[in-house]
């Protein structure tokens, strides 16, 4: 950090940290970020892992959260090559899941997925070539999309899916028919924003993120460095496809 405002320590100034400017995105070498919002960073993280780790983390943290995730029961990551869906695959799993199972787009991936602790490897609609649980107590989606009502057929009764994202669109308006034609099963849908979180819990786990990561208990993914004027370059790569978890642009 290299300056503070009225009335903020200036113990900050020269600290390592990660911070949440609020906007919706942009690229700069410097930013204003308010004080509530900054989170020191350990010695041994690098500030390319507190990029891939902080925004991610924490909605893939709060939205199994969400979806009342217990240890023993069942996970379905859907879109699980992305940042939010690999740090979702390894807190399932560090979470005491009995499956994590992953839906992505070729076996390369799945592979990479399985050594973050997803146990089933599915493609995108959900079918795989091995056994796999016949259904799910927990869904973590950050598709969305028209393929979304789908997968309402996989969850277990009394199962939930939260939608932490909608990387392909909205859903289908009449989505949710599909809850209502299976009542008996008592199935659950809800979205999920980490804004609805309060910043002192999003703070805290963040800090506590950060700290496993440090100590090896939690990885980041990089998928590539890039400069900060290959933006363009980068936007072009993940629209493509071509991205697994995440790419950090460098100043």
């Amino acid at each position: 950090m290299t300056a503070v405002g009225d009335g903020v320590d200036a113990s900050w100034i020269g600290g390592r940290v990660w911070a949440f400017t609020g906007t919706g995105g942009a690229y700069v070498e410097q930013a204003l970020a308010p004080v509530e919002e900054i989170v020191p960073l350990p010695v041994n993280l690098s500030a390319v892992d507190a990029v891939t780790l902080g925004s991610s983390g924490v909605v893939a943290h709060f939205g199994l959260r969400h979806a009342h995730f217990a240890p023993g029961e069942t996970v379905l990551v859907r879109g699980a090559a992305g940042s939010i869906g690999i740090m979702a695959v390894q807190l399932a799993a560090r979470g005491g899941a009995a499956a994590v199972a992953v839906t992505t787009s070729s076996a390369e991936r799945g592979e990479q997925l399985r050594r973050l602790g997803a146990t089933h490897v599915l493609d995108r609609s959900g079918d795989g070539g091995e056994p796999a649980p016949a259904g799910y107590d927990v869904i973590i989606d950050v598709v969305a999309g028209k393929g979304m009502p789908s997968f309402f057929d996989r969850l277990n009764p009394n199962g939930r899916m939260v939608a932490v994202g909608a990387v392909a669109g909205q859903p289908p308006a009449d989505f949710g028919t599909k809850i209502m034609a299976a009542f008996q099963k008592s199935m659950s849908f809800a979205a999920f924003s980490a804004a609805t979180v309060t910043g002192a819990d999003r703070r805290a786990v963040r800090s506590e993120q950060f700290a496993a990561a440090s100590r090896g208990e939690i990885e980041t993914v990089v998928h590539e460095l890039l400069p900060l004027d290959a933006a363009v370059l980068a936007h072009q790569k993940m629209d493509a496809g071509e991205v697994f978890a995440r790419i950090v642009l460098t100043p």
